[in-house]
């Protein structure tokens, strides 16, 4: 491995254990990147260290050598279940990364034990664990975490255990605030005693960082580490050995282009990002079969106790495709990334530097594509400026065939393609009308038809932002109902559902109701309320009457009001109503 050399690790102006340098040399660490050589020796001497260095600078080493040096220069030593070390970060894909790293130096230190604390196991299971082999060294994410100190009825008490806390690292501390984990680290901190050294790393600051800098770190020592033959006035974020691209596509075009890149790089390892998870499931399952003799695997956010398996098993791979969200944009070192490619770009310009910085990372070199909208070319200028990050426009992708007819025959041959492309559409419309750069993203500027093409749609579906227009360029199938599920238990249930709805619908349809034979007085009489009724809605519409018609339809009124307050019968009302028609017409005569 190459890598940014500042100097050899017996170089440190502290000296670090012999187990820690030969661990070091061990996995083949033999330099020192900035970051390294900048926080070990502050952070060893009991200082509080905000740290501030570009994706993929080795941030982990820079706070993983100090925690253990502390706790191993400890006067007094950490019993089964005292910890002395916390470790948060914000995804579990993080925290299970910074745990191997961890591992591979606690076989050099079996006296100290970790745990990991993360979503998407038994929570139950966790406590089971810590009580039967205690931890040292807790690193986990802020929702778990704060879960365990609530858990006193399961007979944990993770409260007094971190008494003897020595060190607390935020780790991607910027994203932990992002993500709204504010409220769950507060109520962390307030466990933790005072008395503690604490490091926040990060590839960005920001305002919110900068409050938890002054509410957990007492006199921070900060730093801000740049790469070599980068300017003193320059704020780069990303690798300087990034070669950034664009290229340029038309809606129909997009995924065409996406696979024909894949196709000629198939033998390189390549993350594909997308807006959102449905767009994942959708445009992953496709790749899956378009793209052949290659290993596809997809991770987002709403995976539960798949992700860690699928994190694990594509950092093993040599070569593949991991198609993602931003879940997998901030912290993660997956090893030989040749490739970030950025189908939809992201919401926000600091995700864009993150996503970029998945690869290229402690020196080596690495290569990111973002694909754009003929309108949304603005936005390369727009990075240049705010984020410090120019782009070069890549050469045309060749050999793009259109491979949409087979993305459609693929829905029309299974329901659940056809539902997961209608799902990815929607959220991708959604997503879009909030892109954090909406002078640029302007959802009112959308092609619909030509996205619906794109994502080879088979109809449009209903969705507010499309409500009340035509697409008459758009030719959709006929009758979508007749797609059945390739799965059978599926389709089966399905056909259920289908039969219950056609039962309800059949017994909402409105029957004619036959009047029963009355007499013909009563029917006389209702025909007399009738009238009496209608008449009452022509004087409040302001009819001409004259003072005997009026004061006729005032006494018809309340005589009604008595009918409904049940102070007369309906046999009175058709009484004293018959019988003042009767005068009426007497008098008429």
């Amino acid at each position: 491995m190459e890598n940014i050399t500042d100097g050899k690790w017996n170089s440190l102006p502290v000296k670090l254990h012999d187990g820690m340098s030969s661990t070091l040399k061990k996995l083949g660490f033999t330099y020192m990147t900035p970051v390294q050589s900048a926080c070990i020796p502050l952070f060893m001497n009991n200082k509080d260290v905000a740290a501030e260095a570009v994706t993929g600078s080795g941030k982990t080493l820079a706070f993983v050598i100090p925690v253990l040096e502390i706790l191993l220069k400890r006067e007094e030593k950490l019993k089964k279940m005292q910890v002395g070390a916390l470790i948060i970060t914000p995804t579990r894909e993080l925290a299970i990364q910074i745990s191997e790293v961890m591992g591979q130096f606690l076989e050099e230190f079996p006296q100290f034990r970790q745990i990991l604390l993360i979503g998407g196991s038994n929570p139950i299971e966790d406590v089971e664990k810590f009580k039967t082999h205690g931890a040292n060294i807790m690193i986990g994410t802020p929702g778990r975490l704060e879960d365990m100190f609530r858990r006193k009825a399961d007979g944990l008490d993770l409260a007094s255990c971190v008494k003897a806390l020595d060190v607390l690292v935020l780790d991607e501390a910027d994203r932990l605030l992002d993500m709204g984990f504010e409220a769950s680290l507060n109520t962390i901190l307030g466990y933790l005693p005072k008395q503690r050294r604490t490091g926040l790393f990060s590839a960005t600051q920001t305002q919110e960082l900068e409050k938890l800098v002054r509410a957990g770190l007492r006199n921070p020592v900060r730093i801000t580490v740049k790469e070599k033959g980068v300017a003193a006035s320059s704020v780069q974020k990303t690798p300087a050995r990034l070669s950034n691209y664009y290229t340029i596509c038309r809606t129909e075009d997009k995924f065409n282009t996406l696979v024909a890149f894949l196709r000629q790089h198939k033998h390189e390892k390549q993350l594909v990002f997308f807006s959102t998870c449905a767009c994942v499931e959708y445009f992953g399952k496709a790749l899956e079969v378009l793209v052949k003799n290659v290993t596809v695997l997809c991770i987002h956010g709403k995976m539960k106790d798949k992700r860690n398996k699928i994190f694990s098993e594509f950092r093993e791979l040599r070569s593949g495709i991991l198609v993602c969200t931003d879940v997998m944009a901030r912290g993660i070192d997956i090893p030989d990334v040749n490739w970030v490619l950025q189908y939809d770009p992201p919401s926000s310009a600091s995700s864009f530097v993150h996503r970029c910085g998945r690869t290229a990372r402690i020196g080596n070199r690495g290569s990111a594509l973002v694909f754009l909208l003929p309108m949304e070319e603005s936005y390369v200028n727009f990075l240049s400026i705010n984020q410090k990050c120019p782009l070069q426009l890549y050469p045309p992708v060749k050999d793009v065939v259109d491979i949409l007819p087979k993305l459609k025959a693929l829905a029309l041959g299974d329901r659940a393609v056809f539902e997961r492309g209608m799902r990815a559409f929607v959220s991708y419309v959604q997503a879009y009308a909030k892109h954090e750069c909406s002078l640029i993203f302007r959802i009112k500027d959308l092609d619909f038809a030509s996205l619906a093409r794109g994502f080879a749609l088979l109809r449009m579906p209903k969705m507010p932002e499309l409500r009340g227009k035509i697409f008459p360029d758009f030719e959709e199938v006929t009758d979508t109902d007749l797609i059945r599920f390739k799965d059978k238990n599926r389709e089966k249930q399905r056909q259920k559902m289908l039969q219950q709805q056609k039962e309800k619908e059949k017994e909402a349809l409105p029957r004619k109701n036959f009047a029963k034979n009355e007499a013909w007085s009563k029917q006389k009489s209702k025909k007399d309320k009738r009238r009496k009724i209608a008449a009452k809605r022509k004087f409040n519409e302001g009819s001409d009457m004259d003072d005997e018609d009026m004061n006729e339809l005032l006494n018809d009124t309340r005589l009604l009001k008595k009918l409904k307050k049940g102070k007369i019968t309906e046999e009175d009302f058709d009484k004293i109503l018959h019988t003042a028609d009767s005068h009426r017409q007497f008098f008429k005569l």
